[in-house]
């Protein structure tokens, strides 16, 4: 019997959908390109002299050929990463008039023709040029028939190179690196420095790379600059232009070299030239990713060490924002406040805003004695905790702890130290060692929390630092920020989706919608009458909007609801049902419920020990209701199954809007 074939799998990298073929089409002038591209590779290795290559490399015009070659491209390259990476840094990171003209102006030596630059470069720096002739009467200065002119077109052609990779690199690095580096006292400097260039350190290299390369085989800018001198500006690709008029063999030995020179830089490129996000190394944070082993709770744990802000230092807030946020928020030491409200609500913006890292809100804010709206991020003691942590994924999991107070100032050794205190008592100090990549998501959340806090800042914010973490890590994660916060002399607002969240670690509950604070009350104010519909379904409530009428309300989606309280006929008001005040029944039920509706079950989800019974009907909107297994079982209930509903009058509370 002839065994079943086995397939090989498809190779790596292939886009091509099984069972297709490629058009004929589009195949032959593709390969007709891929040979007129080799044809002058092919050409050069065929008439290449291999037995003169030794004698016609190692003559001495070319070894002094390719001695300033090397000088002239090694000094462009030195020149180009002065200048180019800080406007790399501008055309991806900064906003200004006349952008788009600036990187045209980047672009366009790539595109010039090179002895048309070289004509540009003397009218611009000759010595009759705009710049030459000041250059040459205050400093002496001569760039025309100079080596330091072979350095200046060689920079004039090659800097592009620089730009463009590291400008690709820098717009595919997460901003929110950068600005939690200056929320932990970073200056922009130091923040560059320490963050932003090791991050794009393989698309600087890159560039770096292609802009040595390019600079090394520069010819038409410089003969026209510069011109042909030996020992003085003749560089290697001048002199091949030499020797094809004298020694043919000899220019198309040295055309080899220059020809393998650039090959292998590209070749060790493999592609990677034009930049790309490299905070690939990160692992985005995943739900419930908290595998690897961890450190059990610290205990006894001493208080770490920082010199950001005295123990005994408290620090009352007020702020005032405004823009897409209209809201005044005051709190005094100690206070935690969560904020809670649908996407799109405002509450990311509200953090920013009090950073001072947007433009859609302004905060004129106030920690205790100090006005810190005029200040930039880094010198204003807010720390912050962004949605994905933002670890440094080219620090340790101790270097990126250690990092706000290294940015203050504190010795290396006293910064580590405290750092190693606070991943303790987070429950990840055996993991003080391991990059981001390495962690788990919820271990690297622990280092972010770990960060924020070693940094001992005046106001803390939090955007929902707790959502990468499993239940049990994040009881005791939750156990470990509540009694910090006990403690903290400043204020923290903590985003966030999870009631238990608000409720165990806040004083307060802020609730927006649409950048205006609805509510803001202490948790159980806020759970016994929420003022939003979006947090009274966060609570697990019923919630639907009407106008009140003389023995209700009329709801906003159509139909009428019965309540025992009573309102100002016409209010704006929100009916908050608890889902166990709704009972179901298979028949229309009789007696004292006064509101009943039919409907069909539409959906049965697990609530711990009980079931949560979705409900849909015409004449009410959807609702809610909280039964045992064995009541569903009893009422033989499934998806689709027509009951109906009740719910006492007293069973609703009217909440004004």
């Amino acid at each position: 019997m002839r065994s079943p074939r086995t397939l090989a799998p498809p190779p790596a990298g292939r886009l091509r959908a099984p069972g297709t073929r490629t058009p004929l089409a589009l195949a032959v002038p593709a390969l007709v390109a891929i040979a007129f591209l080799l044809m002058p590779l092919v050409g050069v290795l065929a008439r290449t002299p291999w037995n003169d290559l030794g004698t016609h490399l190692t003559s001495p015009d070319v070894l002094e050929a390719l001695r300033l070659s090397l000088v002239v491209s090694f000094c462009a390259l030195g020149l180009s990463l002065l200048l180019g990476v800080p406007l790399a840094w501008l055309l991806a990171r900064v906003g200004f008039p006349g952008k788009a003209l600036v990187r045209s102006l980047v672009l366009l030596p790539m595109v010039l023709p090179p002895t048309v630059g070289g004509v540009a470069l003397l009218l611009g720096f000759g010595r009759r040029g705009l710049l030459g002739g000041w250059l040459e009467n205050t400093f002496g200065i001569v760039l025309p028939f100079h080596t330091s002119g072979a350095v200046v077109a060689a920079t004039f052609v090659a800097m592009p190179f620089l730009v463009i990779s590291l400008e690709g690199t820098l717009a595919g690095l997460r901003t929110s690196y950068e600005e939690t580096a200056a929320s932990l006292g970073a200056s922009p400097v130091r923040v560059f420095c320490t963050v932003t260039l090791p991050m794009v350190a393989p698309g600087l290299a890159a560039g770096a790379a292609l802009t040595w390369a390019r600079a090394l085989g520069e010819f038409g800018a410089t003969i026209t600059f510069a011109g042909n001198l030996p020992g003085t500006t003749q560089t290697l690709p001048l002199q091949v232009y030499l020797l094809l008029q004298g020694s043919p063999e000899a220019a198309t030995s040295v055309s080899l070299l220059l020809l393998v020179i650039a090959m292998a830089v590209l070749v060790a490129l493999r592609g990677r030239w034009t930049g790309g996000t490299t905070d690939r190394a990160a692992r985005p944070v995943r739900a419930g990713d908290d595998t690897a082993p961890a450190s059990p709770p610290a205990t006894g744990i001493e208080e770490p060490v920082t010199t950001s802000v005295a123990p005994r230092e408290r620090w009352p807030l007020h702020a005032e924002v405004t823009g897409f946020n209209e809201l005044t928020l005051d709190a005094g030491p100690g206070t935690t406040i969560a904020v809670v409200g649908p996407n799109g609500a405002g509450k990311t913006t509200l953090l920013r805003a009090l950073l001072g890292l947007t433009p859609r809100a302004r905060a004129t804010l106030r920690l205790g004695d100090t006005d810190v709206t005029t200040l930039p991020p880094h010198r204003r003691g807010v720390a912050w905790v962004p949605q994905d942590g933002a670890l440094f994924p080219h620090l340790s999991a101790l270097s990126n702890t250690a990092y706000g107070l290294r940015a203050q100032g504190t010795p290396r050794a006293e910064a580590r130290r405290a750092a190693q205190l606070w991943l303790d008592r987070l429950g990840v100090g055996p993991l003080a060692h391991r990059k981001p990549a390495q962690l788990s998501g919820g271990q690297a959340q622990r280092v972010a929390l770990a960060r924020a806090l070693a940094a001992r800042p005046r106001l803390l914010l939090l955007d929902e630092p707790l959502a990468a973490l499993d239940q049990t890590t994040r009881a005791h994660v939750r156990h470990t920020l509540r009694g910090h916060l006990a403690g903290f002399g400043g204020v923290c607002l903590i985003v966030t989706h999870d009631p238990v969240e608000a409720v165990s670690l806040a004083d307060r509950v802020l609730v927006l919608d649409d950048g205006h604070a609805l509510q803001d009350a202490p948790p159980a104010e806020v759970t016994r009458h929420p003022r939003s519909p979006w947090v009274a379904r966060m609570l697990g409530r019923n919630a639907w909007p009407g106008t009140a009428t003389g023995d209700g309300l009329a709801l906003t989606g159509g139909g009428h609801l019965v309540a025992a309280d009573r309102l100002p006929e016409g209010a704006r008001a929100l009916a908050i049902i608890a889902p166990e005040a709704v009972s179901l029944h298979l028949d229309k039920p009789t007696g004292s419920p006064r509101n009943v509706w039919p409907g069909t079950v539409r959906e049965i989800t697990s609530a711990g020990s009980r079931l949560r019974i979705l409900v849909t009907s015409d004449e009410a909107p959807d609702l809610v209701a909280e039964i045992t297994p064995s009541a569903a079982l009893e009422l033989g209930l499934a998806d689709g199954v027509s009951v109906w509903t009740s719910v006492k009058a007293t069973e609703v509370s009217l909440v004004t809007l």
